[in-house]
């Protein structure tokens, strides 16, 4: 490779940057191999100037097949903990670190896999673009593979879950459990796991009152 080379996405990136160009560049973004497969690239989507984004793992296989993100059912258990703690999702800027779907097939299914480094640091330049873009007051890494993509592999989302995290991406930055966690934990713990998921974004509502 030569010095200078763009690599991942970053090659793909527009000169000027706006969430319209930078939507419609990502569309045909060929800066790792996930979109062999993938049904198409799922961009962030929201305001411009949202004072609040949350970054989850990678789109699910709803999200592929819709080209939106958090629409599956991770995704209704997002807009529920946002209405109950008075945050209108249309406020929002939504997004993922990966923004291709990962799986593998069994049978007529595909089950979701874990984006490996290389794949989320070939991804990483549309993040880091989406919050130049909108330059959110409050940024929420929902789960740990969003979490360890800005804070790097030693990061413990159990430590340091809903904390202040030390960061310039944005004034407020915390880490919480992904919305899928409450679907796939066991059915009694179920509520329990909904109700943290959901005293952590009132904690985040609470901050940016408290800056406003």
């Amino acid at each position: 490779m030569a010095d200078g080379e763009k690599v991942g996405a970053e090659a793909f990136l527009p000169e000027r940057l706006s969430l319209p160009r930078m939507r419609e560049a990502a569309a045909g973004c060929r800066g790792c191999h996930l979109h062999q497969h993938a049904t198409q690239t799922v961009f962030g989507e929201g305001r411009r100037s949202a004072l609040l984004m949350l970054v989850g793992e990678m789109p699910g296989d709803r999200e592929d097949l819709a080209g939106r993100p958090f629409v599956g059912p991770a995704g209704r258990e997002l807009d529920k903990a946002l209405e109950a703690v008075g945050i209108d999702r249309r406020e929002v800027y939504v997004t993922n670190v990966v923004k291709h779907f990962k799986f593998e097939e069994r049978g007529k299914r595909r089950i979701h896999q874990t984006p490996k480094r290389p794949e989320i640091d070939a991804c990483r330049p549309w993040l880091d673009s989406e919050i130049e873009v909108v330059h959110p007051r409050a940024l929420v890494l929902l789960g740990a593979t969003a979490a360890k993509a800005i804070f790097g592999s030693s990061f413990t989302l159990s430590r340091h879950r809903g904390e202040t995290l030390p960061a310039e991406l944005a004034p407020i930055v915390t880490a919480t459990i992904h919305p899928s966690a409450i679907l796939r934990a066991p059915s009694e713990a179920r509520q329990r796991e909904r109700q943290g998921f959901t005293n952590d974004l009132r904690a985040v509502a609470r901050a940016l009152a408290q800056t406003a």
